[in-house]
Order: C-alpha cells, then sequence, then structure tokens
C-alpha cells in the first residue's frame, strides 16, 4: 500500500496510508491530511492514486510543492521520493514498484511495532540496541549489524524483522531490509547517505554480504550474517 511519512526538523509526526482514489492535503481540517501550518495552503496538494501509481497535484498553493527539490504541478511520485511542504518533508513509499520488495515500517522513538505473527524465535543474550539505532522488532536472528566505533563499540542490533532502522533522527537514517535473496542497506533520512566498504551508496537499495562495513553519522559498523 503506497504510504507517507511526514516529518519536521527531522522528527517524524505522521505517517498516512494511501487508500483513496484522491487524498487531499492542506491546512484547512477538511483534509484528508491536515497540517496545521501556515506555510501550508488550506488546500495545498491532492494526491491521485491509480492502481500502484500515485501522482501528486499542487492545488495552487501559495508557497508551492516540490518533489526531490523541485516545484511541481503535477508529477508521478516514485518509491523514496520526498517532497517538501512549506518545512515539512514528505517521504513517499511504494514498495509495490519492486515485486521483490516486503513490506517496510518506519517507527521513531517510543512508537510500539504492531503485533506479528508468531514465529519460531531463537533466544537472544546479546547486548540491548544501542542508542539511537531501533530494531523493529524480534523474530530469530539472521543477521545482526555490530558497532565497531564510538561509545557502544561492540554492540549488535539483531536483524530479526523485515526492516530494521539505524542511525541518528534528525541527522541520519538508513534501513536494512530483508529479501528473499538476503539483505539490502538503503537510505533513509540525512543529507548525506551512509557509506558502503568506503563509498556513499545511491538512491537505490545495494545487497548486503557478510562482513561488509557501514559507516553512517560518523559510527562504523560492521553486517554480520549468524
Amino acid at each position: 500500500m503506497p504510504r507517507m511519512v511526514v516529518s519536521i526538523d527531522g522528527v517524524v509526526i505522521k505517517e498516512v496510508e494511501l487508500t483513496k482514489e484522491r487524498t487531499t492535503l492542506g491546512r484547512r481540517p477538511y483534509n484528508d491530511i491536515v497540517i496545521d501550518n501556515l506555510a501550508v495552503s488550506g488546500e495545498h496538494a491532492a494526491f491521485h492514486m491509480a492502481g500502484n501509481d500515485v501522482a501528486i497535484e499542487d492545488l495552487h498553493s501559495t508557497n508551492g510543492t516540490y518533489v526531490n527539490g523541485k516545484a511541481v504541478t503535477r508529477h508521478e511520485l516514485r518509491n523514496g521520493d520526498t517532497l517538501e511542504v512549506g518545512k515539512y518533508k514528505i517521504r513517499f513509499f511504494n514498495e509495490a514498484e519492486d515485486p521483490q520488495f516486503e513490506k517496510t515500517m518506519v517507527f521513531k522513538p517510543g512508537m510500539v511495532p504492531p503485533p506479528v505473527a508468531a514465529r519460531s524465535a531463537a533466544p537472544t543474550t546479546g547486548p540491548a540496541p544501542l542508542s539511537g539505532f531501533g530494531s523493529a522488532g524480534g523474530t530469530a536472528i539472521t543477521a545482526v549489524i555490530r558497532v565497531l566505533s564510538g561509545p557502544a563499540t561492540g554492540r549488535e542490533v539483531a536483524l530479526t524483522k523485515v526492516v530494521t532502522t539505524i542511525g541518528k533522527p534528525g541527522v541520519a537514517v538508513a534501513s536494512v531490509t530483508r529479501r528473499h535473496h538476503g539483505f539490502v542497506l538503503a537510505h533513509v533520512e540525512g543529507p548525506e547517505p551512509p557509506e558502503l566498504n568506503g563509498a556513499r551508496i545511491g538512491n537505490d537499495p545495494v545487497p548486503l554480504k557478510d562482513g561488509d562495513r557501514l559507516a553512517l553519522a560518523g559510527t562504523e559498523m560492521q553486517f554480520v550474517h549468524v
């Protein structure tokens, strides 16, 4: 299901799934997505959904609607696009564009993951995830992210769910997603994407292999298959 994650100053404030053919965004309370800020017009923009395809239309807003830094009047959205409405940033996710991409989840500090179907789980006695790094839940461990630098050196983040987010909210966030063929790394938030084996990754998810070195927000890590 196409969805959007709305944030301001790096803090996620809401997540919205697109379920209707037309979804409106604006300051007025009758909009489907309400952003109560004077930089946002009363009826600012509309999302049009046809199947898995989504387009955004600017409704003659005062301050304009931007996609990936460019002003648009109507634009077909792609998975990972970043929209700007006033000071708000909206990250668009549509994993249906890639049939191998499993459903992702975005969590912020304090959010509780929704319940998942019970699976056989191996007990873990390892250290808890470090501050600023979050795992999306608890099923059997198949891989971990091991911290190699900083005050949390030696700690491990278990990759127990479909998606695990790592990083510092508001500074730099990346995700590690489990696919049928293995794990992939993707940039989620921040001006600079993570480094993989010394090279910055691009906009597309990149596969991970045992022993790969990661760097994000000044922290060195290693991907380890267990």
